[in-house]
């Protein structure tokens, strides 16, 4: 179960296409280069349970390289590649990365990094070099092209996307497994997903992100083809899906919501009849967004909720959320508990902090602290997320408990606001805060990406509370709307909803800033 393999059997079978370029690497291809990329990191001395780091857009080279390091028994740290310098040099630092990749598009960053990450011994670059970097291409082209003689699995050690405070490294253990012995997320791919060697894969999202970045390497691991998005764009996505006859793809719900925000014209014009499974995970999905996607595709979504820690994982398909509605599944891996703030369980129904018993133990590296604040008493983990269990066992979302407003006493979470608001037709993006109040404390306040900025103004403002109020109850409807052109939303669809709060708290002490 990895490159090699199928290299072997079937060398010039496409292994990944990236999508606007149209640049196809093959089996054989991928197979060689990771080859070269292992040699080259034993020469440079790196052993077993050793890092890199990788700082790139999505391009050709990234999943040969985390190949590379993978079949070396390697750690690699995907940084995401907006960073700013000083961002990149922490992680750098933090994870303690011996080789520094990155690619002539990020030039300007890694100038700046050329005076930084003191322990990065070794700084190469994809593509034409700049001044403090030796040439990727260059230092494997001399290399073998066969394996090198001590090949473990090796494993991703990504970062929390940090809109709070610095973000923390996830490291899952390296155990000196030899390569291709199976994990467990591939078994899910086959198992649960029914990914083989015929499956077409999309991959519109950054490879630096955890889903995509592990969706990829181990739809790769089962000898499938991958089509790469260099960056999403909703029509394009559909074009893709027509073109490869994509069988399988993974989303965030953001995506849907721009693509059924498209035109009915324009989404009635491609054939998608290919798709058989359609996955969405990283935020919950509004209710009446994941109606209007399997009214569209038909019952082809499967959602899941887990984290990067990989201490869970809840699944669900389209029959099963169409008779619970809003869910995101029962547990696979671990065990789902709902516990209130003494460590008691809730009773069915009733929201709590969503702890797993029995599943994949993680830390956050160099974070002891955080480690054990993500554990209780029993050993049970925990992502910070609020919600329920119904008689069933089925879990539903209501927020992150960080983001809950307390306004009079009553605690009302954003998402079920955000998820009835980003239904409306002239809403393209939404987040809901908390703001200071001197009466309630806190008051329910919309910020709005308007579909069209012209509408931006009092209009829609009345507007967007009358829906509210024709919905939910007065509580937790908005006071006030704020129209932004653009909500400071990652590229993994992961909204930084802390930018948004400080605008209204600055240096509030308060016990949610």
């Amino acid at each position: 179960m990895h490159p090699g393999i199928y290299a072997a059997e079937n060398p010039y079978k496409t292994a990944y296409v990236m999508a606007n370029s149209g640049q196809t690497v093959t089996y054989r291809e991928l197979n060689e280069a990771s080859n070269q990329g292992a040699h080259l990191f034993r020469n440079l001395g790196l052993k077993m349970g050793d890092n890199i780091a990788i700082f790139m857009e999505n391009n050709g080279d990234y999943l040969k390289i985390c190949w590379s390091a993978h079949r070396a028994g390697l750690y690699y740290t995907c940084i995401s590649s907006y960073l700013t310098a000083e961002e990149v040099d922490f992680i750098v630092c933090d994870c303690n990365a011996k080789v520094f990749i990155t690619s002539a598009a990020k030039a300007e960053v890694a100038a700046e990094l050329v005076e930084m990450m003191p322990d990065a011994d070794t700084r190469l670059m994809v593509g034409e070099t700049i001044a403090g970097y030796q040439s990727y291409g260059e230092a494997i082209a001399p290399l073998p092209k066969t394996p090198i003689a001590d090949e473990f699995e090796g494993a991703d050690m990504l970062y929390s996307s940090g809109t709070t405070g610095r973000p923390k490294g996830i490291k899952l253990p390296i155990t000196g497994e030899p390569l291709g012995t199976p994990r467990s997320p591939v078994d899910i791919l086959g198992t649960l997903y029914g990914v083989t060697e015929r499956t077409v894969y999309l991959s519109p999202a950054p490879l630096y992100h955890s889903a995509p970045l592990r969706f990829n390497m181990g739809v790769l691991r089962k000898g499938a083809t991958t089509i790469v998005m260099e960056r999403f764009d909703p029509e394009r996505a559909l074009q893709l899906i027509e073109q490869y006859q994509v069988t399988h793809s993974q989303w965030v719900p953001t995506m849907f919501v721009r693509m059924l925000k498209l035109p009915d014209e324009v989404r009635a014009k491609y054939d998608l009849s290919n798709l058989q499974v359609v996955i969405h995970a990283a935020a919950p999905c509004p209710i009446q967004t994941k109606q209007a996607m399997i009214k569209w595709l038909g019952p082809v979504l499967y959602e899941y909720y887990a984290g990067t820690e990989g201490n869970g994982f809840c699944a669900i398909n389209s029959d099963e959320w169409l008779a619970h509605p809003g869910s995101v599944g029962r547990a696979l891996v671990g065990t789902v508990h709902i516990l209130d703030e003494d460590g008691d369980v809730r009773p069915i129904g009733e929201p709590g902090s969503i702890f797993f018993a029995d599943g994949p133990e993680f830390t956050y590296h160099n974070d002891p602290e955080r480690t054990a604040e993500s554990h209780n008493e029993r050993g049970w983990s925990t992502l910070g997320d609020v919600g329920y269990l119904d008689e069933e066992g089925y879990l539903y979302l209501t927020d992150r408990k960080s983001f809950m407003i307390i306004s009079g006493g009553v605690n009302i979470y954003p998402q079920e606001i955000e998820n009835l608001l980003v239904s409306h037709p002239k809403i393209m993006d939404v987040a809901v805060v908390g703001v200071p109040d001197i009466e309630f404390g806190e008051a329910v306040k919309a910020v709005v990406q308007p579909a069209n900025p012209r509408d931006a103004g009092p209009e829609l403002e009345a507007e967007i509370i009358t829906y509210c109020r024709e919905h939910l109850s007065s509580i937790k409807c908005p006071r006030s709307v704020d129209f932004d052109a653009q909500l400071p939303r990652h590229e993994n669809g992961k909204l930084y909803k802390r930018l948004i709060k400080d605008r209204y708290w600055g240096r509030h002490d308060t016990r949610i800033v």
